[in-house]
Parts: structure tokens; C-alpha cells; sequence
């Protein structure tokens, strides 16, 4: 007797297919390798229906330094392959502040546009560079963990855009994995400290992998000012071009603004 076909025994479902995941949104990360924050505070503000956040991790170098961070650049083509085209991203955000500094911003979003031409493009550099002009901040404090030399061409870099950094200060770290376990009330008072000035209208936080998210409204209430961080201007950012209006409550004022 002739075996039965196994595969007849198996009843064929009918389907029909809908738009997936993402439907109002879909929106594409680059993340470093060694970042440990971004994720987890991007889960708190990504929270409207619809929107679909899809992750790739860039290698990246421990230390931070203009060297290593150019470095990405030669990574950045092979990393913005692994997210799909197929996926049609509204929006693709590299998120590296420093990253996006040291290579140009034009640069990242041109190579990123090679494979998802369709997508817009975003760094938390040029997040923070719209937010604060839609904040109506032109002198500010800037507050980041970078040696030196970054922190340096970040001001610079800054003051080219007309955003004039009259107050700069750092933590003075090139150890990523460090720079995350910076503690939340450090970076508090931190920000505190350089927004206190009267030079300054608001106070910048570079860097996604330091914890800003949870301090942003305590610090904003406390200075009267507006504070901005890498992860929360990246996260508005790419939504606002994505056509996403959501304002998630309890993270600063710039999730009030369209």
C-alpha cells in the first residue's frame, strides 16, 4: 500500500492581507552598538497607534573620539541594508549625536537615501537643531559627556546653524559604556547647573545613551527654561516628519509643539 502524502493531511487556510504593522508610521533607528539607553526611552515616547519603530545596531568603537566616530561612516551602508526597503520607512533616524557631528549630517542622511530614497532622514543633531529653533532658543547651555575635542565641534558645529552655545559643559567621558551609567540625578544636576546662567535660553543634552528622558519636565520646571535631549528631539523629530502629531505627556515642551 502507497504511503499517504503527509502534506494532504494539512487543511489550507484562507488569508487576506492587510497594511501590518506601522500602518500611520513606520520608522527606522541606526543604533550604535554600544548604545544601552535609546531603546528604552523611545519606548516611552513612541507610544501612538499605528507606529511601527524597526532597530539596526551599527559597530562602533567603546571609546569615543573624532577617529572612531568617523568610522561609522565606512558602516553606515552595510547598516542601512539591514533595514528593509521592502518596509517603505516614513522616516530613518541615525542616532548618534556626536556620530552625526564628526561625519556630517548631509553625509549620513545622503548615504542612508542611497538605499531608502523614499525615507526621510534624521539625526538627534538636527533634531535638536529644529526643536530649539521651534522652542525659540538661539543661546543655550550644552551639556554633553564627550571629551573635549567632540564636545568642542559640537558647539561649533552649532554655532554655524545660529545657535549660539554661550554656556558648554562635559562630563568629560570617552567611555560609552560609562557615559550610560552616568546617573539620572547627575545629569540633572548638571543641567541645572549650566541653565542656571542668565547667557542662556534653554539647556541642549547631547547624546543618546545618556538617561534624560525622566528628568526633562523636573529640570524644565525648575529653570523656566526649555530642555532638550538627543533621544527626545530625535523621537519628535522623526514622528513630526513622519506626519505623527502625537505629545506624549510628562517629557518636556517640545512634544507640545506640532
Amino acid at each position: 500500500m502507497k504511503p499517504q502524502n503527509q502534506t494532504s493531511m494539512i487543511d489550507k487556510l484562507a488569508f487576506e492581507t492587510d497594511h501590518g504593522l506601522g500602518s500611520a508610521a513606520r520608522l527606522g533607528m541606526i543604533v550604535l552598538q554600544t548604545d544601552q539607553t535609546i531603546e528604552h526611552e523611545f519606548a516611552q515616547l513612541v507610544t501612538a497607534k499605528d507606529i511601527a519603530v524597526y532597530h539596526a545596531r551599527i559597530p562602533n568603537a567603546m571609546v569615543v573620539s573624532p577617529d572612531t566616530l568617523g568610522q561609522m561612516k565606512a558602516d553606515l551602508p552595510a547598516t542601512a541594508k539591514l533595514l528593509p526597503p521592502s518596509f517603505s520607512f516614513d522616516t530613518i533616524g541615525y542616532a548618534c549625536t556626536s556620530g552625526a557631528t564628526m561625519i556630517g549630517e548631509d553625509t549620513v542622511a545622503g548615504i542612508i537615501q542611497e538605499f531608502h530614497p523614499q525615507a526621510k532622514i534624521s539625526n538627534p543633531l538636527s533634531a535638536c537643531k529644529a526643536g530649539l529653533a521651534k522652542l525659540g532658543v538661539r543661546q543655550l547651555a550644552l551639556v554633553t559627556p564627550y571629551p573635549p575635542e567632540v564636545t568642542l565641534a559640537m558647539r561649533d558645529n552649532l554655532k554655524q546653524a545660529g545657535f549660539d552655545a554661550t554656556i558648554v559643559a562635559s562630563f568629560n567621558q570617552s567611555d560609552d559604556f560609562t557615559v550610560a551609567r552616568i546617573s539620572q540625578q547627575s545629569v540633572l544636576d548638571a543641567v541645572l547647573k549650566a541653565g542656571s546662567s542668565d547667557l542662556c535660553d534653554g539647556v541642549f543634552v547631547s547624546c543618546t545613551s545618556l538617561r534624560t528622558l525622566d528628568i526633562l519636565s523636573h529640570a524644565e520646571g525648575m529653570l523656566g527654561k526649555p530642555v532638550v535631549s538627543s533621544n527626545q528631539a530625535l523621537a519628535w523629530h522623526m514622528m513630526r516628519l513622519s506626519g505623527i502629531k502625537n505629545q506624549p505627556d510628562g517629557f518636556g515642551r517640545l512634544f507640545t509643539l506640532e
